[in-house]
């Protein structure tokens, strides 16, 4: 995350705004003096050279770039979002505790989970909220804390806070889900200024703070913010990795007196505070985890500094190069992104620079945000996308090869211009249409509320992205005539998650706000495509399949995808995996390849419905 002016003040406004347009004209114009100058010099060289029969002129054609197809823009389907916020009985407000002091976490956001939290099949939604500071709670009232809705099966909420354990004053900002213990039901891990805190799941809802017992509270001044439950070690429970932002306090906030001509006090740059070593903790099996983040090797040091390196907010853990065990993709704002490589005992080398994740095309770090991973392509690529900072374009890294190296294709793929001025903070894959291929969203918005004052380019509040993936075509951007407006209403975006809120079989999208209610909307498709979708119970994996990977066949074409809720900005999605089919009529092979190394292969898959499969059976 950059922030406006952090460059040289003479210097114009940061990430100046040039457009496509604008860049094609300044194309335009160099090569018009180009041509002046050299007809002005060859005229010169006419006038003294001696005569001679002049050679046939030769003109070679230049084809300008091609945009994507108009018949693939006319393919874009209809699929429309509809607000059901209100409807759905959504009334949550995030609080940031923001007076005026401008302190970096109050427009940070928060994130959001959706998951079945009560073993019905239906997903709840948590929305993390942060709070006041200490000795700024307005008098009566009471301190801000995470939300936790109850889903009916239908879509319809009923706000289940209040005696859930849940309602615990804290400046949050993540979450991440997992069944650490094995029981069947998924805990609750919460990050936050000031250490995370950890709730066991004791069923109908009811959530017991464990973060002492279990010791993964961190220390008292970490500022906790990506978190990810995944098996670093294939033992069958699951482990916990929690990023850190950067070494911050409201003291050295003030200190550092970030401030913006036109505006006054604003929030400072990342680049004024020193980062901060992340927390690895593996579980010990008996509802205690041990702290091994220095002899894991996550903990990067700053090469010229001896500083921490990591400034992290966004985590995906992804089996990248197919061995079987699980690595770890950090995002990284304004320093080099880390790819943690299983080492396959319990350690990990970072090989960010070696894999082409670290840095942009031209070696420059990116005010990196949220992220996912999924293998894109009918032949399995693998890709990892990036939210960046505004007039950055979303990073689109592509596997090569044998998966081992990835270059940045958002231009090619049809991510990058499109999405360059906007502040990009949730990103995640889905298929929204259930064509069977992945589709992407991201949330957007910026941090200072006058920011217009400052860059005319830019505003405070902005509209989410939406990208259909129209297969060798690339993405295309999706506008409000074919998916409706609501789902692009400008907001202040921050967390992002999906599920099938409703059990129709399409998948629903959350995004949350700085500040303010999140938006909620209802996937109201009506494309008559199949689908199944899969919940995958472990046995001797994680009772939560997490990291296992899912292979389906139909219609002569495949498609994968990992059981993994930790995506998008500080936020959890839901664990089970939606395969969209199209017009395709069966399934022809569905293959499953468990964190245990067992595979399995399934028959008898009945289309449009949920399935619920167990390890070996």
């Amino acid at each position: 995350m950059n922030t406006p002016n952090s460059r040289p003040p003479e210097e114009p406004e940061e990430f100046v705004q040039q457009d496509d347009a604008a860049i094609g004209r300044g194309v335009r114009n160099s090569l018009i003096a180009v041509v002046a100058l050299a007809v002005l010099g060859g005229g010169a060289y006419v006038a003294l050279k001696p005569k001679r029969t002049a050679d046939p002129v030769k003109v070679t054609p230049v084809s300008a770039p091609e945009a994507a197809s108009t018949n693939a823009l006319a393919q874009i389907p209809a699929a429309r979002f509809t607000d059901v916020t209100a409807a759905a009985g959504i009334t949550f407000r995030h609080q940031n505790g923001a007076t005026g002091d401008k302190l970096l976490p109050e427009t940070m956001g928060s994130g959001v989970a959706f998951a079945d939290l009560d073993g019905d099949g239906a997903p709840e939604l948590l929305f993390v909220n942060s709070t006041h500071w200490p000795g700024q709670q307005p008098a009566g009232t009471r301190p801000a804390t995470a939300a936790l809705y109850r889903n009916d099966g239908s879509g319809k909420f009923t706000d289940a806070t209040a005696g859930s354990g849940l309602e615990v004053p804290l400046y949050g900002m993540g979450v991440a889900l997992g069944d650490f213990d094995n029981d069947g039901q998924v805990d609750v891990f919460l990050s936050a200024v000031g250490g995370g805190r950890l709730f066991r799941n004791e069923g109908q809802l009811k959530f017991r703070d464990v973060t002492a017992s279990a010791g993964v509270a961190g220390a008292a001044s970490d500022w906790s913010t990506a978190c990810a439950f995944f098996d670093l070690d294939n033992d069958g429970d699951l482990d916990l990795y929690v990023g850190n932002y950067v070494r911050w306090s409201p003291e050295i906030d003030r200190e550092v007196g970030y401030t913006l001509v036109g505006v006054g006090r604003a929030y400072g740059p990342p680049m004024n505070f020193q980062g901060a070593f992340p927390h690895l903790y593996r579980n010990d099996g008996n509802g205690r985890f041990t702290d091994i983040s220095a002899a894991a090797g996550v903990q990067v040091k700053n090469a010229a500094t001896g500083v921490p390196l990591a400034k992290t907010l966004g985590v995906a853990p992804f089996d990248y190069n197919g061995d079987g065990w699980m690595d770890l993709v950090v995002a990284n704002d304004t320093t080099q992104n880390l790819l943690f490589e299983n080492q396959k005992n319990g350690t990990f080398k970072e090989v960010g620079a070696l894999s082409g994740l670290a840095f942009d095309s031209y070696g420059n770090t990116r005010g990196a945000m949220g992220l996912d991973a999924a293998r894109f392509t009918k032949d399995g690529k693998a890709a990892i996308g990036i939210g960046n900072f505004a007039n950055e374009m979303t990073a689109f890294y592509v596997a090569q090869g044998d998966g081992s190296l990835f270059t940045d294709e958002a231009i090619s793929w049809g991510l990058g211009p499109a999405s360059r001025l906007l502040l990009k903070f949730g990103f995640f894959f889905f298929d929204y249409d259930l064509d069977g291929r992945l589709d992407v969203l991201t949330s957007n918005g910026h941090l200072e509320e006058e920011i217009t004052k400052v860059q005319a380019s830019q505003s405070y509040r902005q509209p989410a992205q939406l990208f259909w993936n129209a297969g060798d075509a690339g993405f295309i951007n999706v506008t409000a005539n074919q998916a409706g407006g609501e789902l692009f209403k400008p907001i202040v975006g921050r967390g992002s998650a999906f599920a099938d809120l409703d059990g129709d079989g399409d998948l629903d999208v959350v995004l949350t706000e700085v500040g303010s209610p999140p938006l909620l909307v209802r996937n109201d498709q009506s494309l008559s495509h199949h689908f199944v979708r899969l919940k995958l119970v472990g046995s001797k994996s994680n009772r939560d399949a997490l990291g296992a990977w899912v292979k389906l066949t139909a219609g002569g074409e495949s498609q994968w995808r990992q059981v993994m809720s930790a995506k998008s900005y500080l936020s959890a999605s839901e664990l089970e995996v939606t395969f969209g089919l199209g017009r395709a009529t069966q399934v022809d092979a569905l293959e499953i390849t468990w964190p245990s190394g067992t595979k399995q292969s399934v028959t008898g898959i009945t289309l449009d419905r949920r399935i619920v499969i167990e390890e070996g059976r």
